[in-house]
């Protein structure tokens, strides 16, 4: 079973839909370590895109993975947050939350990951509320994009988690 739900204004240009081949990417994470999508290949990936670090309902809505992180990998799944902020923002917001998964710097060229998924905002230079799951060998099963000042809910996670027969 696949899952794409929309946001209010309908699915954005440019945002991969199910079934379609994840866009690779490579992006360093919180302690400058390169993370490359297709290197991952063989387990389930979950792509947060949130705006920015430690604003008030990203923090949450991380908070919140990272509360129920055995979901994730009860699933065979890697979660991987991405902002626009530097790889030394997300290492102190990692400190300062205690994230246990990678936070990806969107940082250089500003927002081009983003961009490739269908989530930038040129015109507040940030990333939109996007996730898209990922399954093992690279395919798009899960796509939401929420309306900016939107939390993404939990229960989706889990619920394509299940359709893909991990969870």
């Amino acid at each position: 079973m696949t899952h794409t739900k929309l946001d209010r204004a309908g699915l954005r240009p440019g945002v991969p839909v199910v079934g379609q081949e994840a866009p690779d990417f490579e992006l360093v994470n919180q302690f400058g370590e390169p993370v490359r999508l297709s290197g991952l290949r063989g387990r389930n990936v979950v792509i947060v895109f949130y705006p920015f670090a430690f604003s008030g309902i990203c923090t949450g809505e991380l908070c919140e993975i990272r509360d129920n992180l055995g979901i994730f990998e009860h699933a065979n799944a890697t979660v991987l947050g991405i902002s626009v902020d530097s790889k030394f923002a997300l290492r102190a917001y990692a400190e300062k939350e205690r994230y246990e998964f990678d936070l990806l710097a969107d940082f250089w060229p500003h927002g081009a990951v983003a961009e490739k998924y269908g989530v930038f905002d040129s015109a507040t230079g940030m990333s939109l509320r996007g996730t898209f799951i990922i399954d093992a060998a690279g395919i798009v099963r899960y796509v939401v994009v929420n309306p900016r000042g939107q939390a993404r809910d939990l229960a989706e996670y889990r619920e394509a988690l299940s359709a893909l027969g991990q969870a």
